[in-house]
């Protein structure tokens, strides 16, 4: 009987859990799907056909799926309106799509629009390509643009953290640089496409590195300035010293704390110097809610202190009330209790202003 006990018991158990797992997979999750990234109609154009979407970096274009996956390519349309062409990328965050603008520019970019934060427009040959927070937007020839400036503004829209534009562009000089020529790269992939100067393989990626390069060209010649910033200073120092070694080839070097300056080209050995010393790492930090203005936080400043004053000040005021009725109060309840008046005490109240003393009598003098 016992041992048919511990078998009625494992049977028991192993029925149990076979239902909580057939539970388990009965359990649907309802997940909504996400908005379409391209619009059926927009401007009062509608949309020719279905559009072409996916997730597959490949599929997006074959010839740059390994930049896109680099750049954390989450899903990408294209479509037509009327004669506007279309192509929509939408990335995991505004840094990896700010890289993906910046390798779509190629060579000859000109900026047309730059505003503060992750929103920028440049033309490249015939085509236009906007960023919009984590959404690069190709446009092809003959594009009306009325048509692709409303479809910019009904690209999605993010917030928190992934909002972000990188900060490691924002060190380059402006002084000479060639407009357009700002290339930011994640990988190895997107920084030897977009024609980097040094060997992708001594940079680090897998620890996490950031690479700016850029075009100076001026009355001082031509240069290429790459920037690297890497998460701390000791893997920045590991892989300078790696770089350290293509000083010999005409590079210029220079490290402070995360961020690695590099500059070749033809400006002289000063001029190359003197821009890479010009270059200070600095540190941002950035809120969610914007700050007020200075005049309102003086505001604050002084109704905090005179409320905290009028506080006070009616603290103290009620103490001495409740001080007073309880001393005055306690003290006629006393005199009560004893058969006495509440109010007067001769004794108590007199203060013996009165003379003790004869007045004093003065008399004239005899004559």
């Amino acid at each position: 009987m016992r041992r048919f006990g511990w078998v009625g018991s494992v049977v028991l158990l192993g029925c149990l859990q076979w239902g909580a797992s057939l539970r388990a997979q009965s359990a649907t999750a309802l997940v909504e799907p996400p908005a379409p990234l391209l619009p059926k109609s927009v401007h009062g154009v509608e949309r020719i056909g279905d559009a072409v979407s996916g997730e597959d970096p490949a599929q997006a274009d074959a010839g740059a799926a390994d930049v896109l996956r680099e750049d954390g390519l989450q899903r990408f349309s294209r479509a037509q309106y009327g004669r506007t062409q279309v192509e929509a990328f939408q990335f995991s965050d505004v840094t990896g799509a700010y890289s993906a603008f910046t390798f779509f520019l190629k060579e000859g970019a000109r900026l047309l629009r730059q505003e503060p934060g992750p929103r920028q427009v440049a033309t490249v040959g015939d085509r236009t390509v906007f960023l919009e927070q984590t959404v690069v937007m190709v446009v092809e020839k003959n594009a009306d643009m009325a048509v692709a400036n409303a479809l910019a503004t009904r690209l999605p829209k993010i917030g928190g953290p992934r909002s972000q534009p990188p900060l490691l562009p924002t060190f380059i000089p402006a002084r000479g640089l060639v407009q357009g020529s700002v290339r930011y790269a994640l990988g190895p992939a997107s920084y030897a496409a977009m024609g980097g100067a040094l060997a992708p393989q001594q940079l680090g990626w897998e620890k996490s590195a950031e690479a700016a390069t850029a075009q100076y060209a001026d009355k001082r010649g031509k240069e290429t300035l790459t920037l690297l910033l890497y998460p701390t200073p000791q893997i920045a120092g590991d892989h300078a010293r790696l770089i350290d070694t293509l000083t010999a080839s005409g590079l210029k070097s220079r490290r402070e704390g995360e961020l690695m300056i590099v500059a070749a080209g033809t400006f002289s050995a000063d001029d190359a110097q003197n821009m890479i010393e010009n270059i200070h790492l600095r540190s941002e930090v950035t809120f969610d809610k914007p700050l007020p203005p200075k005049f309102e936080i003086e505001i604050r400043k002084t109704y905090s202190l005179l409320a905290n004053i009028a506080l006070l000040s009616g603290i103290g005021a009620l103490a001495a009330i409740v001080l007073g009725l309880f001393l005055g109060g306690g003290r006629a309840l006393i005199r009560k209790l004893q058969g006495k008046d509440a109010a007067t005490e001769a004794e108590f109240l007199s203060l013996h202003l009165d003379n003790q003393n004869a007045r004093p009598k003065f008399e004239l003098p005899p004559s």
